[in-house]
């Protein structure tokens, strides 16, 4: 009886690194670390120094344009944010979040497109994980430079909170997404981690540790940017 009760326990221990989630669910957040894996390996694409200054990544894989609608749009993907207050700690537990905007399918021109953008400041995290967010209303947004062009876009990176980055068809880019709104997706959250819980409590309170469908978008950009090297003083709150 006592090995009976030892091994329930060590399983409950364990359960919140397994993944409840559904199909859908299960494929989005392994779809998100793919995308992310394969879009930082581009030769020029992805800046390894805005990356190593960027608070979170949200991974949006396969956005569509929508049959109804002018241009309408809608994507599912996650967002991942370094840990400690001052997000100067490794990567947590990713929490599922939407993007739908009424120009993202004149941008994306009817093809399906992977989306990576970074999030390059706390006051820009603060907002996501809050409410829904408009972006250039709501959180400064910026298409974002790529390969040597990053050096040439000080000024773009200085005064964005979030930059975008696009790839479709093979071909990769900075993308505009001013316009369009992001937003948790607490279903599919509920659905992932078999309870309630805000992106707040899953991100930055790591009420939950990450799924095991998670594991390769976590250890992806712990791999890739195990370090903050922001100005300190600019992760002060």
């Amino acid at each position: 009886m006592g090995r009976v009760t030892s091994a329930a326990v060590i399983f409950a221990l364990l359960l919140p690194t397994l993944c409840f989630a559904g199909k859908h669910e299960t494929e989005r957040m392994e779809s998100s670390g793919k995308v992310l894996k394969e879009i930082l390996d581009i030769p020029d694409g992805i800046p390894k120094d805005l990356l190593n200054k960027a608070e979170c990544v949200i991974v949006l894989p396969g956005v569509k344009k929508l049959a109804l609608g002018i241009g309408g749009s809608f994507g599912r993907g996650a967002m991942v944010c370094r840990s400690g207050q001052n997000y100067t700690g490794l990567w947590g537990p990713p929490a599922l979040y939407a993007l739908e905007g009424a120009n993202i399918g004149f941008q994306l021109g009817g093809q399906e497109t992977d989306f990576v953008l970074l999030v390059m400041n706390p006051k820009g995290a603060t907002s996501l994980l809050k409410s829904k967010v408009k972006l250039g209303a709501d959180a400064a947004a910026a298409a974002g430079p790529k390969g040597r062009d990053a050096t040439a876009a000080t000024d773009i990176v200085m005064r964005a909170e979030v930059l975008s980055y696009s790839r479709s068809r093979g071909l990769f880019a900075g993308i505009s997404l001013e316009g369009s709104t992001l937003r948790q997706d607490n279903g599919a959250n509920a659905n992932l981690y078999n309870r309630n819980l805000s992106a707040t409590q899953i991100i930055r309170e790591h009420a939950v540790g990450t799924p095991a469908c998670g594991q390769q978008l976590v250890s992806v950009l712990n791999s890739k940017s195990p370090h903050n090297t922001s100005d300190p003083k600019s992760l002060r709150d």
